[in-house]
């Protein structure tokens, strides 16, 4: 029933403009409402801060010539206090040097604005490659990851530029690979996230996107170097050595994460065998890109495969980084409304409410610190249902065949790939 529901949303044109216009102005309203409120009481007025303020108080330090200090966890926890007006929350930083740069001109503008500019141009991309994908069946993505989107932009995150990238990749792959490199080169800003893709690049032997990647990342570097000096790449190795370690000890909401290390370690594993079964999920996920590329499927199909698996990676993967996945659904939805079962689709549909929201409206409802020390004890319900969406997606098309007289339609402007 729900299944049937939400499919008869795009039945026809009428219908798909007028809830595609009604969230967009939805979408817009929020992203005023945040502008105002933070033009307003800026960055912290003794409230935690949110993630942009971050991004915001790492491009001002760019500009004093103090992004070393940006790694150092104890400069920056004073740094982000006076920020917040004494808000004892405090957000490490581990960002390579890449993302520092996109940063930079931001902090030439005040809060609101900046908050603004940063989060209107990454979420106007991100829709228009999202639509490219997406074809007829854009405004049903846009309906199940409504609740990621929201959870963004209440965020101020960059899920909506590294959603977008991945989808560049996706859209140019086959016939402009030489852009689908750059879009994979520039996902070096959260580079767990492009391992599943680089590992698909190789496997289909598509160099010139290997090498156009590994350019922008070789090149971009150089740059960071130049500007930053050499030791930008010491203090930023030793904040993620001292991220891996908050991770560990369960410093960061593990219930807000989507990673089976959070999984398990919010159901009383130790932090080792969390990390060990992290390994194992990465492995079974790689395994996937290998079945999709060496059984010859459709490349629509491997590259959405290819897409949902890629938060799989790391153990550090956060509720709005689920955004990546509509990527992979946009471009699955053609073969699962194929071959899935209508209770299939509904739990397709309905699963991914739950992981892009739950641990946002948890932090909400319960308004819990940064500093809270029973995070651990809060399960990772992201964590369990992002594993179980990707295992009964990824058993329909590769156990499973279309029936002859539904077969997989073309869609959109990748029916070529």
């Amino acid at each position: 029933m729900l299944a049937t529901t939400l499919e008869n949303i795009q039945s026809t044109d009428a219908k798909r403009a007028n809830y595609t216009r009604g969230i967009l102005v939805m979408l817009v309203a929020a992203l005023l409402f945040k502008v105002v409120w933070f033009s307003q009481l800026g960055l912290g007025h003794g409230r935690e801060l949110v993630d942009f303020a971050a991004f915001y108080i790492t491009a001002k330090l760019v500009w004093l010539g103090d992004l070393d200090q940006a790694y150092q966890f104890a400069k920056l926890a004073i740094i982000e206090k006076q920020a917040s007006g004494g808000h004892d929350g405090f957000m490490p930083w581990t960002y390579p040097p890449q993302f520092n740069l996109l940063l930079a001109p931001f902090a030439l503008v005040p809060f609101g604005m900046a908050y603004l500019l940063f989060m209107a141009s990454t979420l106007a991309v991100y829709l228009a490659v999202l639509r490219r994908l997406a074809g007829n069946r854009f405004v049903l993505v846009l309906i199940i990851f409504f609740p990621t989107i929201g959870v963004t932009l209440a965020c101020g995150q960059n899920s909506f530029l590294t959603a977008a990238l991945i989808g560049l990749v996706c859209l140019y792959f086959e016939e402009r690979p030489m852009l689908a490199g750059v879009a994979l080169g520039l996902m070096i800003i959260k580079p767990h996230f492009a391992v599943a893709f680089a590992l698909y690049a190789i496997l289909r032997r598509s160099w010139i996107v290997v090498t156009t990647a590994g350019a922008v990342v070789l090149i971009s570097s150089a740059i960071c170097t130049l500007l930053f000096g050499m030791q930008i790449w010491t203090v930023m190795l030793q904040s993620v050595h001292d991220s891996s370690v908050f991770l560990r000890e369960a410093y960061y909401p593990l219930y807000r994460m989507v990673s089976t290390y959070a999984a398990l370690r919010t159901t009383g594993f130790s932090a080792s065998a969390a990390f060990i079964g992290q390994g194992i999920v990465a492995v079974l996920a790689l395994g996937v890109v290998l079945i999709a590329v060496y059984r010859k499927m459709p490349a629509r199909e491997s590259l959405g495969l290819t897409a949902i698996v890629s938060v799989c990676f790391s153990p550090y993967a956060y509720d709005y980084d689920f955004l990546i996945f509509s990527i992979g659904l946009a471009l699955l939805l053609p073969a699962l409304q194929a071959k899935a079962r209508e209770w299939e689709r509904a739990i397709i549909y309905a699963a991914p409410i739950p992981i892009g929201a739950f641990g946002y409206m948890h932090t909400v409802h319960n308004n819990t610190p940064r500093t809270d020390v029973h995070w651990v004890d809060v399960l990772s319900i992201g964590g369990f249902g992002i594993a179980a969406l990707i295992t009964l997606i990824v058993a329909i098309l590769l156990l499973r065949e279309s029936s002859a007289s539904d077969p997989v339609p073309a869609q959109g402007p990748l029916a070529r790939i």
